[in-house]
């Protein structure tokens, strides 16, 4: 393993979209894939499958809700690589509809994996994404919605260009504290905890974007949020209209924009598109 190989990696890689993104990079990426999962037997086991395929990613554990496994995984990069060249943060859970949980557990729990986690994730890998690097937020649709759905004055600090990761980390905070009061939807909040973590994805990938763009300008590193679509996974179920394959096709396209791309930078980009934040 040289330290000049490049690599590619994909959090919650063991099933549905990032599965399917991690098959994707295999065939198209040139360097090395890890696929990771918070589950070592089944992150092996989706190795396994690959490896039947003809295809060869490296597998390593990665738990996002858990500062030492991705610390863990930050040091193996580093030593293996010297850094990261793609990055997609696909982890992440969702309730069912059904589910009997009471609303501010459920808000609590999604918030800590897919905010709180994706933001740990970047924390620790972003310093180690190498020039022309791509960086792919698996965030929702939904979290378009559920902005229509916010307070004007809510919509306005998440539609801002100034807003700081702190005031963002801020928001989150306050709306699992407004669940747990009850008074969530007197607040200007939309009643679908998952799309306001998403929301919390989609803005934080702007800041990320801006900050980028500032301290390292010379570098060509492209950080975008995407929706993959509404696909047939475990989360989404077997009604939702898209493949896993499907799925992936925006992630990979952003994860793989040629050397002198100029953007997508910043954006929320659904079906290989930039849509309105």
């Amino acid at each position: 393993m040289s330290s000049h190989s490049r690599v590619a990696l994909v959090t919650g890689a063991n099933k549905g979209i990032g599965f399917a993104v991690t098959r994707e990079l295999c065939r198209k990426f040139s360097g090395d894939v890890v696929l990771t999962a918070r589950d070592e037997a089944r992150g092996r086991a989706a190795v396994q499958q690959l490896q039947v395929e003809g295809l060869s990613p490296r597998f390593h554990p990665l738990d996002i809700d858990d500062l030492q496994s991705i610390r863990a995984l930050r040091d193996f990069l580093r030593r293996e690589y010297g850094g990261l060249d793609v990055l997609v943060n696909n982890a992440g859970i969702a309730f069912k509809m059904t589910d009997p949980t009471p609303f501010h557990i459920q808000a609590e729990v999604t918030m800590k994996t897919n905010f709180f986690g994706t933001r740990d994730v970047c924390t620790e890998l972003l310093p180690l994404i190498k020039p022309q690097g791509r960086v792919v937020n698996v965030s929702s649709i939904i979290s378009v919605k559920a902005l229509k759905n916010c307070s004007p004055e809510l919509q306005q600090k998440f539609r801002s260009e100034t807003i700081t990761e702190q005031e963002l980390v801020e928001l989150m905070n306050k709306f699992v504290g407004d669940t747990k009061k009850g008074v969530h939807s007197q607040e200007g909040w939309p009643n679908s905890a998952y799309g306001v973590t998403k929301i919390g994805v989609t803005v934080l990938s702007r800041i990320h974007a801006r900050t980028l763009s500032q301290q390292r300008r010379g570098d060509k590193i492209l950080l975008n949020a995407c929706c993959p679509g509404w696909v047939r996974t475990d989360m989404a179920g077997p009604k939702a209209t898209k493949s896993p394959e499907e799925g992936a096709e925006t992630p990979v396209y952003l994860a793989l924009l040629p050397p002198d791309a100029e953007g997508p930078h910043g954006q929320f980009v659904s079906e290989k598109k930039v849509e309105q934040w």
